[in-house]
C-alpha cells in the first residue's frame, strides 16, 4: 500500500505525506515540504518515484535535509540524478551521504535503501520568496540534525526534533541531554508554525514544541534523581512507570525502546561528569 497525500499550510507552503507498506497501511509515515521551488527532505526510497513526481510538478530547484536519516534523504540521490537539483545540508550531513551506509532490516523494510549524493553545506542564511531561511544546528535525535527557521513567517521546519508532545521510545543513538539544549535554542525563536517531519502542528507550535520541552526535563531529571540513589536501568524504568512497546521494540531489534531512553539521559550524565 502507497500513500500520497497533499496538504497546504499558511503562506503557501505544501506539505506531502508519504508512506508505504507491503500490506495495509504504513507502519509510519513521513512529510516532506515544498515552498517557493525549495523542497524540505526528499521522504523514504520506497516512495521515490511519487517524490520525483513532485519535485518535477513543483519545479523544484533545491533539496534542504534536516539529517541524513534514511526517510528524510532517501530520494536525495535519485531527484537529483533525474533533474540535476542541488542538496543542502549540515557538515555533518555532508559527510555522512558521502557513501554508503549500514541501516538495520527493519529501517530498510519501513523506509526503503538509502543511496549517496553529494551534499553542499547550507549557507548561514537564505534569501526566499518566504524571506530569509536560516538553518540551526539542532543535534540530539542525530548529530547532524537541523531545522529550517523563516522568522519573518514565524514557520519552522523541525524535522525529527519534535516529533509529539511526550515521546514513546527513542533511538539507541539518540541524546536526551542534547535533544532538551537543542529545544531550548529553539524555543528562543518567534515562531507559531511547526512543521514536523511527521507530526506537523499549523497552530500552537511553540505550545506543542515546549510540552516537548517540559516532557523531556521532567524525564531526564527524574531518571538522573533516581541513578544518583544506585539504581540500575530496569529499576529507574520501574519505578517512573514507564511503558515499553514492545512489538516497536522487538520488531526494531532493540534499536528503537523506551528503555533507550534511560539508557541516553544517564550516558549523557555520566559523560557530562566526565568532563567537569
Amino acid at each position: 500500500m502507497r500513500v500520497c497525500k497533499s496538504y497546504t499550510f499558511d503562506h503557501g507552503i505544501r506539505g506531502f505525506k508519504l508512506g508505504w507498506s507491503l500490506a495495509g497501511p504504513p507502519l509510519m509515515t513521513v512529510y516532506l515540504y515544498i515552498f517557493d521551488h525549495i523542497m524540505i527532505d526528499t521522504g523514504q526510497s520506497h516512495m521515490g518515484n511519487q517524490a520525483l513526481a513532485i519535485a518535477r510538478e513543483n519545479c523544484v530547484d533545491q533539496i534542504c535535509l534536516t539529517h541524513h536519516h534514511e526517510d528524510h534523504s532517501g530520494n536525495c540521490a535519485m531527484i537529483h540524478k533525474n533533474l540535476g537539483i542541488k542538496v543542502l545540508g549540515h557538515s555533518l550531513t555532508k559527510e555522512k551521504l558521502k557513501k554508503p551506509y549500514g541501516i538495520l532490516p527493519y529501517q530498510k523494510y519501513v523506509w526503503g535503501k538509502t543511496t549517496p549524493v553529494h551534499v553542499s553545506c547550507f549557507p548561514e542564511t537564505m534569501e526566499t520568496g518566504q524571506g530569509r531561511m536560516i538553518p540551526l544546528h539542532t543535534p540530539g535525535h542525530a548529530r547532524d540534525h537541523v531545522v529550517y527557521f523563516l522568522p519573518e513567517k514565524g514557520v519552522i521546519f523541525s524535522g525529527d526534533l519534535y516529533l509529539g508532545d511526550r515521546i514513546r521510545y527513542f533511538r539507541a543513538d539518540e541524546d536526551m541531554g542534547t535533544q532538551i539544549a537543542s529545544l531550548k535554542k529553539v524555543m528562543e525563536l518567534d515562531f507559531s508554525t511547526l512543521l514536523c517531519s511527521h507530526n506537523p502542528r499549523q497552530t500552537r507550535g511553540r505550545y506543542h514544541l515546549k510540552n516537548k520541552l517540559d516532557f523531556l526535563e521532567n524525564l531526564y531529571g527524574n531518571i538522573i534523581r533516581l541513578w544518583k540513589t544506585g539504581m540500575t536501568r530496569k529499576e529507574i524504568f520501574k519505578d517512573l512507570k514507564l511503558k515499553e512497546n514492545y512489538f516497536t521494540k522487538y520488531f526494531c531489534f532493540g534499536n528503537v525502546s523506551m528503555i533507550n531512553g534511560v539508557r541516553s539521559a544517564i550516558r549523557h550524565y555520566e559523560q557530562d561528569q566526565n568532563r567537569a
